[in-house]
């Protein structure tokens, strides 16, 4: 089923994971710093030359298939790539 949630991305529930897709058209703006209350690992599925930023650490480029971690309560941020991008969270 998906979820349509205000936020820059639609999102699908499947077992316990979430998929969420930000697309192409997605604006800057709308990527903003926030913090989550679980820890969760993140999954890229599709999406090119995408970026993740944690609080008070360099951009790290979005790599597919590559799992990346995001402790709990800590800020962190997309950065926008060139294509729409597929992401997979467990928490």
């Amino acid at each position: 089923m998906e979820i349509f949630t205000g936020n820059p991305y639609k999102e699908e529930i499947i077992n316990d994971l979430k998929i969420r897709t930000f697309d192409i058209c997605v604006q800057e703006e709308e990527l903003i710093w926030h913090r989550d209350k679980l820890n969760r690992y993140v999954r890229v599925l599709e999406g090119k030359n995408w970026h993740i930023q944690l609080d008070d650490q360099l951009p790290i480029r979005l790599e597919q298939n590559v799992d990346y971690f995001i402790p709990s309560l800590t800020y962190h941020r997309l950065i926008k790539g060139t294509t729409a991008l597929k992401i997979e969270i467990k928490e």
